[in-house]
């Protein structure tokens, strides 16, 4: 028994003890903002939008970007679509007789994916600056002449954002992208983030390269990409942009597990920019690295050994050691964990990266690489931006 209590220690203070580098490194910077010299220029931009059946909303995204804060006679919009519904038709009927911006639409015969179809869509882009943002995402009015103006640094190559306010009132994700907020502040402090957000997400042209055809992390794969082309790539807290998301448990993994499979497949594929890129890959990548590939695993052995123990100590009721983990979890999943509400949204990405480590280590061969990149549409999330 005590084996098992010396265990269970050694595993929770091995999985907090980069946490609390990374949280003791944030209080001695106090990092805060872009550290990006930023500056207000009007460089030409062409805004990147994917669709796939998305006539519910996209005339009301179109709108948004029509009267973004940002001279639209600099601006192109380019869609590529891959609908089977009559979305290009209305992407058409909303430009017709439209002077600014001007529209490049790309209408693709059969769907081949996320990837090629942004390939495809960067390479028509012909401004200077390149921004792709999601259909079922909103964005602040400021955020192009926020993103230029992170861009004006000559050692910036790319910039994202932050979601500001989930739509949908889910409490889970928006905990975690408080959270999530703290982490990229300090990379791009430290020298570049990791991830970079499909809502909202500004690149130079000339920096731009193609991405993996069945990537499934585009936006942090591309980032990622110039960072060691030696760009930089930073996160911008005032540039807000608004997601629909969900706070079920059951809801919520297809959305999270999708994600958490597309970062670690981007990492292990990447594995050797780890300790290259100066602090990028000695300081960035590790963490999160940890925190993706190590520590899920970590987590779920506490919460076994811990059973384990209580099992041996207890009898059957030990059994309130797995109890308190899916009371935990339920409540959660509610929203309902008050104060701790921000530890459960912490806990719940664990099993989503938990979930997709599995998920690439059952997979044999060509099956961990079987990803076409395609997706569909989420119905009830449409619903909550209409």
């Amino acid at each position: 028994m005590k084996r098992l209590v010396e265990a269970l220690f050694g595993l929770v203070a091995l999985t907090g003890l980069p946490y609390l580098i990374y949280l003791g490194s944030y209080y001695l910077r106090q990092p805060s903002g872009t550290p990006a010299d930023t500056w207000p220029e009007e460089p030409s931009v062409s805004i990147v939008l994917p669709t796939y059946n998305e006539a519910a909303i996209v005339e009301s995204k179109l709108e948004e970007l029509v009267t973004l804060d940002y001279p639209m006679e600099k601006v192109e919009i380019v869609v590529v679509d891959s609908s089977d519904d009559e979305t290009a038709e209305l992407v058409e009927d909303f430009f017709a007789g439209r002077r600014a911006p001007s529209l490049s639409l790309l209408r693709e015969d059969e769907r081949r994916g996320l990837a090629t179809a942004l390939n495809e869509a960067y390479a028509a882009a012909e401004n200077e600056v390149v921004i792709k943002t999601d259909c079922d995402s909103r964005l602040a009015s400021d955020a192009v002449r926020k993103a230029v103006a992170n861009l004006a640094d000559p050692d910036v190559a790319g910039v994202t954002g932050r979601n500001a306010e989930v739509i949908g009132d889910s409490e889970v994700e928006q905990g975690y992208r408080d959270i999530q907020t703290m982490i990229q502040v300090l990379e791009s402090h430290i020298d570049s983030t990791l991830i970079f957000h499909g809502p909202f997400s500004a690149f130079e042209r000339d920096a731009i390269v193609p991405i993996d055809e069945d990537s499934i992390a585009d936006d942090t794969e591309l980032a990622l990409k110039i960072r060691r082309n030696g760009g930089r790539v930073v996160f911008d807290p005032e540039i807000h942009y608004k997601e629909a998301a969900h706070s079920a448990f059951g809801k919520r993994r297809e959305q999270k597990d999708r994600r958490a499979m597309g970062l670690l497949r981007l990492l292990w594929r990447q594995r050797d920019a780890l300790g290259r890129h100066g602090a990028y890959g000695r300081i960035v990548l590790p963490f999160n690295w940890w925190f993706m590939m190590v520590s899920p695993w970590l987590v779920a052995t506490g919460v076994t050994v811990a059973t384990v123990g209580s099992l041996a100590v207890l009898g059957p009721f030990g059994l309130v050691t797995p109890a308190g983990v899916l009371a935990f979890t339920a409540l959660g999943s509610r929203d309902a964990l008050g104060p701790l509400q921000p530890f459960y949204s912490l806990f719940d990405t664990q099993i989503s990266l938990l979930r997709a480590s599995v998920s690439l280590v059952r997979a044999r061969g060509d099956e961990a690489e079987s990803h076409d990149g395609t997706w569909e549409p989420d119905r009830e999330l449409r619903e909550v931006l209409q």
